[in-house]
């Protein structure tokens, strides 16, 4: 009997053992704290220090130990990258593993690509200087001063200058009017944005002529293949300004980068050391990216709860010729085009994504899901303070494959059955003001649905990306229940909602669009723009008001349906404005349509709104 007590009793002990150890394997967790240290075990009391050496635990818990499902909780604090936390695919066959990056319960974790600025020194002039030794040679775009986006030093502070008169090549140079601005000491440092109908250029100066007051810009002023970017094409005295010269600092918070000494200079107000503050700038040119491959893509990886920012990215030397939605000239080549970066990058992934997260002080765009993304899902998330775009969904069509367009050639490689659901996305084109809140190139089955986008300088929403009516992969795309408003603040030839090319099957439902404010250049702002190749979509259910030209615009657009819209109209604008458009390919349908001058018109307007379910998002 005491042989088999012991044999019994040994049995428990083994059948314990083996549900502790299975248990661990199906819920491996880590630990991770800006405190910790690596060769920690990576438990709550003992964590781990970086994301990167968590990261690579959990790869190894799957690939070597088997486990299905790793979670990695993040503790508060500042977590510091100097480059891109890079995820490639499993070396495993089986699709079912994945890995949870959460925020620990109550803790604000922040991935940060910046680093703070020591060592402030004050100057007899008043100006605060700091040297950037050690650093990449790139010239920093961005300050951060206690978690604001400090302003470039800029004349004029706000408002533009006028070009009186374009130069004979009508982009390296142009005249101005006497003692129009400051001129720079270090012109070389100091950089011309001049503004066209829908985007920007932004380029170093080569020489500024006081004798006869022409400025000279180092490389071409737009893209050099269209000629539609002659700066006097779309105005005669297009808007200008400069930025990054000691002339022009002249307001509390304003900086400047001297690139001579290497250093930073700030007029901070009287009161405040930087030296007791919080001053950073961006270094790591992205944060997170997914670099799965056509056969192989990165599946499973989700993050919640997260803050990420200030990540880095420094214009070409030659300048930005921006073309649209931050696509740019490429420059020195002037084949194709080139697209700003976001700090968050994927490419061929599946079924990842961001939950409850935060995106802020980027240097470029936000989240960018490119070439053959797919299930993936943005939720609850919000984006603000973002450089270029804030969220991108897919690709444009110029990349090729064996000389072929990619979407002739693999069709297959769309972006597919991504979903951006419940975000805010504010403040985007800080720095490119061509950029959109939410742009989606070829994607096919996107849903965009209840969003809330707004203080944008330029469009809403933007989706397809080819200028006819050609076949591509774009389809079925589902643009429903967003709040889009005080849009097109700067730039113009947009709206709440910008739909391009063929995209069979799409929908674009129950949006609740206003303010889309009167811009200063050419091209009108809608509420809705329909640009060419726009065929066989829906229109329904959208209210649209406060709107500087007509509510909705077609452009070289076939057979659509507009049905039980709300469209008021300002001005004695049109509903609907139908530009190289046949007015009878347009099916209206139980439209109600009000104009300013009605009696009831505010009633109408007040009750359209009252009824009207605003989108419950995450701000």
């Amino acid at each position: 009997m005491n042989q088999k007590f012991q044999f019994l009793c040994l049995t428990v002990k083994m059948s314990l053992l083996f549900c502790v150890l299975t248990q661990s394997i199906l819920a491996q967790e880590f630990y991770v704290s800006p405190s910790g240290n690596n060769l920690n075990e990576g438990t709550k009391s003992k964590p781990l220090a970086t994301i990167s050496e968590a990261k690579e635990r959990a790869l190894n818990a799957i690939e070597v130990d088997k486990c299905p499902d790793v979670t990695i909780w993040l503790q508060g604090g500042v977590y510091q990258i100097k480059e891109p936390v890079v995820f490639e695919p499993f070396s495993l066959k089986d699709p079912g593993h994945s890995i949870y990056f959460k925020a620990e319960k109550g803790a604000c974790p922040v991935v940060s690509g910046g680093i703070q600025l020591s060592g402030w020194t004050k100057k007899s002039n008043g100006f605060w200087e700091v040297e950037l030794s050690g650093l990449k040679n790139t010239p920093p775009r961005e300050l951060f001063i206690n978690g604001q986006r400090a302003k470039r030093s800029r004349f004029p502070n706000e408002g533009y200058l006028r070009i009186k008169k374009v130069g004979e090549d009508k982009r390296t140079n142009f005249f101005f009017e006497e003692n129009d601005f400051p001129v720079p000491s270090v012109v070389e440092d100091a950089e011309l944005v001049v503004l066209h109908d829908w985007s920007i250029s932004r380029n170093s100066i080569q020489n500024i002529d006081t004798e006869v007051n022409r400025l000279t810009t180092k490389d071409s002023v737009g893209a050099k293949n269209l000629d539609f970017f002659d700066l006097d094409h779309w105005e005669a005295n297009p808007r200008y300004f400069l930025e990054n010269a000691i002339e022009f600092l002249d307001e509390n918070y304003e900086w400047v980068y001297n690139s001579t000494l290497n250093k930073i200079i700030v007029k901070f107000p009287d009161n405040i050391n930087p030296n007791q503050i919080e001053t950073v700038i961006p270094v790591s040119e992205g944060l997170i990216v997914f670099n799965g491959n056509e056969n192989s893509p990165v599946k499973n990886i989700h993050f919640e709860g997260i803050t990420f920012c200030c990540s880095a990215w420094g214009i070409p030397g030659e300048g930005y010729g921006g073309i649209q939605a931050c696509h740019f000239d490429p420059r020195p080549e002037i084949n194709g085009w080139a697209v700003v970066p976001a700090a968050i990058f994927a490419r061929c992934s599946e079924n990842c994504s961001f939950r409850n997260c935060t995106i802020r002080d980027t240097g470029g765009s936000g989240i960018w899901l490119g070439t053959r993304c797919k299930n993936n899902l943005i939720i609850n998330s919000s984006f603000f303070d973002i450089s270029g775009n804030g969220i991108m969904i897919g690709e444009g069509s110029g990349r090729e494959i064996n000389g072929e367009k990619w979407w002739q050639a693999e069709p297959q490689q769309v972006a597919l059955k991504n979903t951006i659901q419940n975000c805010v996305v504010r403040d985007c084109g800080v720095q490119f003001y061509g950029a959109v809140g939410i742009w989606c190139g070829l994607t096919a089955e996107t849903t965009i649905k209840n969003n809330e986008i707004y203080d944008l300088p330029y469009t809403g929403i933007s989706i397809g990306w080819m200028w006819s009516t050609e076949p591509t992969p774009c389809r079925q795309n589902v643009i429903e229940g967003n709040y889009i408003h005080h849009i097109m603040g700067i730039l113009s030839d947009g709206g709440g909602i910008y739909m391009l090319g063929l995209q069979p099957g799409s929908k674009i439902e129950n949006n609740h669009i206003h303010d889309v404010k009167i811009n200063a250049g050419q091209a009108e702002s809608n509420g809705m723009f329909l640009d060419q190749g726009t065929t066989d979509i829906v229109v329904a259910g959208n209210l649209i008001y406060n709107i500087a030209k007509s509510p909705l615009r077609f452009h070289m657009a076939t057979t659509n349906l507009v049905s039980n819209n709300f469209l008021f109209c300002r001005n004695g604008n049109p509903p609907i404005r139908y530009n190289t458009t046949n007015e009878e390919d347009i099916e209206k349908v139980n439209n109600y349509v009000f104009a300013e001058q009605d009696e009831n018109y505010n009633e109408e307007l007040n009750k359209a709104i009252g009824n009207w379910n605003v989108p419950n998002v995450r701000h």
